[in-house]
């Protein structure tokens, strides 16, 4: 093949279109905690055979991922307003039947509210799309496509060891908390109980607190924090 100035050839006397491409999708996790359990939104699937699998899309050309990101879940969950991070790249040649498809796998912790006003079981009827929020245990006895079990799996993995160390990086508490509300949530995201007194050691020197106290609905009245560097 002839070089030109917009399709230079390589070191082979190939131009990059002389080589096999793969297809790039992105596939988003979306961990929230509802009901007091760790869940991941799933999208009802379109045509034969319906079923479940995470928001996603095949990236068009001249986009960028984190748009492809955005309008997929804009299109598929009806969720707007996030900001997702890169996971991991699923490259196995053989993880898509359609073809040779490379997913860039997207993971978002979420608060209950932003989702629960989306999650619907009626049936399909555009614009509004049908999704499930789906507790993680649940996620190896489902008929899930491609690797999409795999994606949210490495999905929860990754949360779970920032939850760890860090008091609710994922800001699935939206204002000032209690050390209880942010042992609870940590519980759930977790999925085992804490020890409390371990919990506060670790967790409130990162914590500062905001001199007012909760109002009692929800037992004593205690002290409220944010974290540190929260406005």
């Amino acid at each position: 093949m002839t070089s030109s100035p917009d399709r230079p050839l390589d070191g082979s006397g190939k131009t990059l279109l002389d080589y096999p491409r793969p297809s790039v999708a992105v596939d988003t996790a979306l961990l929230t905690v509802h009901d007091g359990a760790l869940k991941v939104l799933l999208v009802r699937r379109p045509g034969p055979g319906e079923g479940w699998a995470l928001p996603g899309t095949f990236v068009h050309p001249g986009e960028r991922l984190a748009d492809a990101v955005l309008r997929s879940l804009r299109e598929k969950a009806g969720v707007t307003g996030r900001s997702p991070r890169q996971l991991h790249v699923f490259d196995e040649p053989d993880r898509d039947n359609r073809g040779w498809v490379l997913s860039v796998a997207h993971v978002d912790v979420v608060p209950e509210a932003a989702l629960i006003g989306s999650a619907v079981t009626a049936p399909r009827a555009k614009p509004q799309p049908v999704i499930e929020l789906v507790e993680i245990d649940a996620i190896d006895s489902m008929d899930l496509p491609y690797d999409h079990g795999q994606i949210i799996g490495h999905a929860v993995t990754h949360i779970r060891g920032n939850y760890k160390t860090s008091p609710d990086p994922g800001g699935l508490l939206t204002g000032p908390f209690t050390l209880k509300e942010l042992r609870e949530v940590h519980e759930s995201v977790l999925g085992e109980p804490l020890q409390r007194d371990t919990f506060r050691r670790t967790m409130e020197r990162q914590l500062s607190a905001t001199g007012a106290m909760s109002d009692g609905t929800k037992g004593r009245p205690a002290a409220l924090f944010v974290s540190r560097g929260a406005t």
